[in-house]
């Protein structure tokens, strides 16, 4: 996939602040410190896309990324960390429903979960809260470079049992390595193209 020009559209938390072009939209999310910014610029080939934190939590807003002028990568709020309020926890649920309410370009969200350990509770909930919506839905198992390949497959298999997968992809991916870029990108294209869209590469 060629990236010719990414630009960062806007920042929303209210539908009022989404895009209104018409292009269509993959999300991205995970919980807090999970490697999703570094995912999506690696993903993209940029170092700074998308904002790294070493602060969990911080990423309260809906990032969209406009590729190639043509579709969204759209960098959701982390979750799970603990020290929020429930007043924030309260705020941001509502700022990722009324997303998947009222995105009518939203066509396939990705959750990103640590290879090296086993999906959490908040894994397994937002999977569900995903379909709830009836919004297709793979896996992205960061930080593969952490493990070995025999490791990786037990994982695999893991994530699949825990989170109830129901032939969802699990794609791996090392920010760190660069690996696992193509086959998530021949994934996002896959998706493009049969919701529709054709999409340049």
């Amino acid at each position: 996939m060629k990236i010719k020009d990414i630009r960062m559209d806007m920042s929303a938390v209210k539908k009022e602040q989404y895009p209104d072009d018409g292009l269509p939209q993959i999300a991205f999310v995970g919980r807090s410190n999970v490697g999703k910014s570094s995912s999506i610029n690696t993903l993209l080939n940029r170092k700074k896309i998308a904002r790294v934190s070493q602060t969990p939590g911080k990423t309260r807003t809906i990032n969209f990324y406009k590729i190639n002028s043509e579709f969204y990568f759209v960098d959701l709020p982390g979750y799970g960390y603990a020290k929020l309020s429930k007043e924030e926890k309260s705020s941001w649920g509502k700022v990722m429903e009324e997303y998947f309410i009222n995105s009518k370009n939203l066509i396939h969200v990705f959750i990103l979960v640590d290879i090296r350990h086993e999906p959490k509770e908040d894994d397994v909930l937002m999977l569900d809260f995903v379909r709830h919506y009836g919004i297709p839905v793979s896996i992205i198992a960061t930080k593969s470079d952490k493990v070995t390949r025999n490791d990786a497959a037990i994982s695999k298999r893991t994530i699949k049992s825990k989170m109830k997968l129901e032939g969802e992809r699990i794609l791996p991916i090392s920010a760190l390595k660069k690996t696992g870029v193509e086959e998530i990108w021949n994934h996002v294209l896959e998706i493009y193209r049969e919701n529709g869209y054709e999409i340049s590469e």
